[in-house]
């Protein structure tokens, strides 16, 4: 039988919205016909890996020595930690070295260890909304508490209400950076007062609050935009983050934690973050692609074409008279249900579908009254979408 508290949540409403539309966009697709249907629910990268990716893999499927797909220590081979070590020091502006690195199975493990370390019963985590969907099921799944506080009208931080809901059962605030749905980058300004506040909390508690950096959309910014290096604003940062957007690996499942050496004790930290690895059942980050990654983690990506498409989309949801939010990374669009709905983003959504879009609702990611559109599909869906998003206007 079920567990009851998983049932519930597999009933919810806002339960794997995005895999629900994903899976009927296939059925769809095999009744009207590939080019027919206008699938923007998921997230799922469709640039090619880039070559020094795919010549990493092709010279690590070669090695047959003893032992090379074996275990490793659980934290990731030392010369992969080394190699991702580099590439945050490169990013935060910081020197970090391998032991302030854990290997993991996607970023999604990596938040899922990083909970299970520091979270007691009834802690709380603050994410300001919307979000990815997914961070409700991974706090609950260590017994937290997910608290969610509205960004301001531009998707910006609101520093003051994250402020008052900070207090001695605040575990962490967990940012996403450029963030899924809303393609915001959080500004240096804001990260650096988000720091500000979490000191004063420290200080006023005697609990070290964190400050999580869910980053796998770093790379893919636009017109110059930059992600803030949150290690050197605040020593209690940790990051997580994959090679599922920026590679286009995310079915390879590699990601990784990186805490800031000017924490306290990061020693402890990544302890009980390899423990948490271990007995959640991962046990270590795929020995292959640790390998693959630690060749080709600098493999450098031309993310223009997801530019190019940002705008076709912008200027078909133009046309039809859809408002959205202009983003600056990432590759989703989110957008205003029309007042017809009345903050009904679900019903919205189910109107698209006649006209066979496929939309993600909004209320998943906290954002009721929105709706998610990836554009990481062809130009030619996207421009093929015109005539569809234009009918579904006016048909309502």
């Amino acid at each position: 039988m079920i567990a009851k508290h998983i049932q519930e949540t597999i009933n919810s409403k806002g339960a794997s919205v995005i895999r629900k539309m994903f899976e009927e966009g296939i059925v769809l697709k095999k009744q009207h016909g590939e080019d027919n249907v206008f699938d923007f629910s998921l997230g799922n990268p469709d640039l090619d890996p880039p070559q020094k990716v795919v010549q990493a893999i092709q010279e690590e499927a070669k090695d047959v020595s003893h032992g090379c797909h074996g275990y490793m220590p659980n934290a990731g081979y030392p010369f992969v930690r080394e190699a991702i070590a580099q590439k945050i020091s490169k990013e935060q502006g910081v020197s970090v070295t391998g032991e302030h690195i854990v290997m993991t199975v996607g970023a999604a493990s990596a938040l899922n260890c990083v909970f299970k370390a520091i979270l007691n019963p009834g802690d709380e985590v603050i994410v300001p909304s919307p979000f990815f969907a997914e961070y409700r099921h991974y706090t609950k799944n260590h017994s937290g508490v997910l608290v969610e506080v509205p960004t301001k009208d531009d998707f910006s931080l609101d520093i003051q209400a994250i402020q008052s809901k900070l207090n001695e059962k605040t575990a962490a605030i967990l940012i996403n950076n450029p963030n899924n749905p809303t393609g915001k980058i959080y500004s240096e300004e804001d990260i650096k007062s988000l720091a500000g506040i979490l000191r004063e909390n420290n200080k006023k508690t005697g609990r070290i609050t964190y400050l999580i950096c869910d980053e796998p959309y770093r790379a893919i910014v636009y017109d110059g935009a930059k992600v803030a290096p949150a290690f050197q604003f605040y020593d209690h940062t940790v990051i997580v983050s994959s090679f599922a957007k920026d590679l286009s690996l995310p079915g390879e499942r590699i990601g990784y934690v990186a805490v800031n050496p000017a924490s306290d004790n990061p020693a402890e930290f990544i302890k009980a973050v390899t423990f948490a690895l271990r007995v959640l059942g991962c046990v270590n980050a795929p020995a292959f692609f640790q390998k693959v990654i630690a060749k080709s983690w600098d493999a450098q990506v031309d993310y223009s074409s997801y530019k190019i498409r940002r705008d076709k989309l912008m200027a078909v949801l133009d046309k039809a008279g859809i408002k959205y939010h202009r983003p600056e990374g990432a590759f989703y669009l989110f957008c205003k249900v029309p007042e017809k709905f009345n903050g009904d983003d679900g019903e919205f959504c189910d109107h698209l579908k006649k006209f066979l879009i496929l939309a993600a609702p909004g209320t998943g990611f906290g954002g009721k009254g929105w709706f998610r559109l990836a554009y990481c599909v062809s130009e030619k869906t996207i421009v093929n979408s015109e005539k569809a998003f234009i009918e579904a206007m006016k048909n309502i």
